[in-house]
């Protein structure tokens, strides 16, 4: 069958671009030809819709569009993709550059190839508060659809690729967004589906148009030296390969210089010069066999003396994204580190191509489908990561934490390895383990040893996670732990219960709203919540309470349209004169919901008042807090009268300032006082009494108590001390 391009076939080439029209016809027969002749006839047609599609559009090079979705096919190609793939790529920008329709793809070349091309398409219809929302959104729909299809990331990645190799034409300002977007995305992408030859380019092209003087410069001392250091290249490479022969070791060896940016990078962290920097090469061993891996390193080891600490197996534990070698550095000729990579054919196919060999090599070796596997966990966890992210943006920045390539290799108690980013805590552990562990955490062990659940892991752990039943994540995780999957999880768990306290809460103000409104208040039926949904800008009932518990809205406000919705508002209600407002009764024990304020810290005994605030909910302030003092006839309608719960079982954070002699042992029987009182000790600050002279000093506690009464208890046990002279509760605006 006949798959060539004529001339009448696209005539506006044939006159503008004849060289498209030859590549076009490489790519046709010589690119493609491990596909069948009918596949390539299909992709002949692929070409031709695009092209007339793109017809009259031109890049900023001038030439013709066209010539951008051939070159990411071409690019395709190298990793064997199929028909369906290919013809996605000859036809990514159609539907976005010339408003052909999902439903007309569909028809024209079935539904897998309308389906990857849509997973391409940007969301521009959309109208966003920011371009970093759009760009977060459209990124979310990539991944998304990757999931589903990883051939949409690749052919993003070749697409990325082609741009990146032709940004020339474009501004400045363009050429520093795309690159920064790339090396902070796609290249750590690549890297973690194992394309290491993409990884490498991405990287080496960001960081020239984000950095053209450092990049020309580092450019042209790496041509100096190259051609200086030829001759020690030469020697090395003459040596190994004579051990390995010398050894009977059949192996193939090579030299590969490092790219630019990681010499760029080395220089940064390290804070070298460029002639510092002495191993800009590295050398590949390959092999025939696992077992001749493990031969030749101790070969090589004989010949130049290994750096300790510098060995890495990563055939024993492959790296997250499947990549097998073993790793040394060695101390080569004139004192130069050489680092060396050894690994068998597979393993290299692997690393070049990570996930795309499946493409390539289809064999049903083991080998691949683990990367497969790999991958195809690391792409659950992203779904997992979107239905739990609050929107784009925070999905994005949990994605771009754990896109970070360092890993650590942790074991579970049972000998399982888990690969960890580098920087992962006992939480971010538990997380990876399950989401409930995470969430029932309370201790962690490493290597048998209690430490704290912020301890940070290194390679070779043994982490032992300690649940309890009735445990939920603290908010202070947030400040420490690494993965995005622990973040978006703790952030989701403490949404949910933060929605469901204010749910509570606002029961509870709405009830308290109907009783000082209305005496003869009848419960509401479902039409009358309707209608009030249907005028606000609620979906449900229980957001409408959340809002009230959040402080987002008022209650006695909802509960008077509601009333009035109903029909049972009244303008005077008879007999209501004088009437004391129903009290919100305060556990202690609500939750997020519901806070105590840290200026005046009430506890239960002291008189009180609550306060709605705005994304705060009701926060509970002592009657005399010098705070709200002042505030009545302004925010008169946000005070909500509350007395606690006389059945309050909790402790309560009070502070107290302490003026005691300045002798040996005083602080020693303050403490023991305040422990045989059963009070708590959260925190203490001494320092001297400068108004009082050297022979006395204020000790500030942070106690512990249940109530006033147990307060007054602590504070009378004290005051029966030798050593104590003053005790006072500290208030409103002093400082603890």
């Amino acid at each position: 069958m006949e798959t060539m391009l004529a001339a009448a076939d696209v005539p506006d080439l044939a006159m503008k671009a004849p060289a498209v029209i030859t590549a076009a016809n490489h790519f046709l027969s010589e690119d493609t030809a491990y596909l069948k002749a009918e596949d390539r006839m299909f992709l002949a047609a692929a070409f031709k819709f695009s092209e007339a599609a793109h017809r009259g559009q031109s890049r900023q090079s001038g030439e013709p569009y066209i010539s951008h979705p051939l070159a990411v096919a071409t690019i395709l190609t190298s990793w064997h993709l199929d028909a369906q793939a290919l013809a996605a790529a000859l036809l990514h920008d159609v539907m976005e550059d010339s408003g052909i329709t999902k439903l007309e793809l569909t028809e024209k070349f079935g539904k897998h190839v309308a389906e990857l091309v849509d997973g391409m398409s940007k969301i521009d219809k959309l109208e966003f508060q920011s371009k970093e929302v759009a760009q977060a959104e459209n990124f979310r729909k990539m991944l998304l659809a990757m999931a589903r299809d990883l051939r949409v990331i690749l052919i993003k990645l070749a697409d990325r690729l082609h741009n990146m190799r032709t940004m020339d034409a474009m501004r400045a300002d363009k050429q520093k967004r795309i690159a920064r977007e790339t090396m902070e995305i796609y290249a750590p992408i690549a890297n973690r589906i194992g394309l290491n030859a993409v990884y490498l380019e991405l990287d080496d092209l960001s960081f020239k148009y984000l950095y053209p003087h450092r990049y020309d410069v580092l450019s042209k001392a790496l041509k100096a030296a190259r051609g200086n250091r030829r001759e020690v290249v030469t020697k090395i490479l003459e040596g190994l390969r004579t051990k390995l022969a010398d050894s009977g070791l059949e192996a193939s060896v090579s030299g590969r210089e490092k790219n630019l940016y990681s010499i760029y990078r080395k220089m940064q962290e390290k804070h070298l010069s460029f002639s510092e920097v002495l191993d800009i090469y590295g050398f590949r061993v390959i092999v025939k066999d696992v077992s001749s891996c493990y031969l030749a390193i101790g070969a090589l080891h004989a010949l130049y003396k290994p750096i300790p600490g510098k060995f890495k197996d990563y055939i024993a534990i492959p790296k997250a994204n499947g990549y097998q070698s073993l790793h040394t550095t060695l101390f080569g000729p004139y004192g130069i580190p050489i680092e060396i990579q050894i690994r068998t054919q597979d393993m290299h196919r692997i690393a070049d191509a990570g996930v795309a060999s499946h493409w390539m090599y289809k064999s049903g070796d083991d080998g691949f489908s683990e990367v497969q596997q790999k991958t195809h966990q690391w792409l659950q966890s992203l779904l997992e990561l979107q239905s739990e992210s609050g929107d784009a943006v925070e999905f994005l920045e949990h994605i771009k934490v754990d896109l970070f390539p360092d890993q650590v290799y942790v074991f579970t108690p049972k000998g399982k390895i888990l690969s960890m980013p580098a920087g992962a805590t006992c939480v971010d552990f538990a997380y990876a383990v399950h989401t409930d562990i995470g969430n029932r955490c309370i201790a962690a062990k490493i290597n048998h040893e209690l430490v704290p659940l912020r301890s940070r892991l290194k390679s070779g752990d043994q982490v032992e996670i300690v649940t309890a039943a009735h445990a939920k994540p603290n908010p202070s995780w947030l400040t420490f732990v690494t993965t995005g999957k622990a973040r978006s999880h703790i952030r989701h768990f403490l949404k949910t219960m933060r929605f469901e306290e204010s749910v509570h809460l606002g029961e509870r103000l709405l009830a308290q709203a109907f009783a000082t409104l209305h005496t003869q208040f009848k419960p509401l039926g479902e039409e009358v919540w309707d209608r009030y949904l249907k005028e606000s800008s609620a979906r449900t009932r229980e957001e409408v309470l959340a809002d009230i518990g959040l402080g987002q809205r008022l209650a006695v406000v909802v509960a008077k349209r509601l009333l009035q919705l109903s029909g049972q508002w009244q303008d005077e209600v008879p007999g209501s004169g004088g009437r004391k407002m129903t009290s919100v009764t305060i556990r202690g024990t609500e939750g997020m919901a519901i806070q105590f304020a840290r200026c005046c810290a009430p506890i239960p005994g002291d008189p009180i008042i609550g306060l709605v605030k705005k994304d705060q909910g009701l926060v509970i302030h002592t009657h005399d807090c010098p705070q709200i003092s002042g505030r009545g006839r302004i925010d008169a309608d946000k005070f909500i009268d509350v007395e606690w719960d006389p059945e309050s079982n909790r402790l309560f954070d009070v502070p107290v300032r302490v003026l005691t002699e300045n002798a040996r042992g005083a602080l020693a029987q303050i403490t023991s006082a305040i422990a045989e009182a059963e009070a708590n000790i959260v925190s203490v600050v001494t320092q001297h009494a400068e108004s009082e002279g050297d022979r006395f000093m204020h000790i500030q506690f942070v106690l512990q108590v249940a109530n006033r009464a147990h307060l007054a208890r602590v504070m009378r046990s004290l005051r029966q001390l030798p050593v104590v002279f003053r005790i006072q509760r500290m208030r409103g605006n002093e400082k603890v």
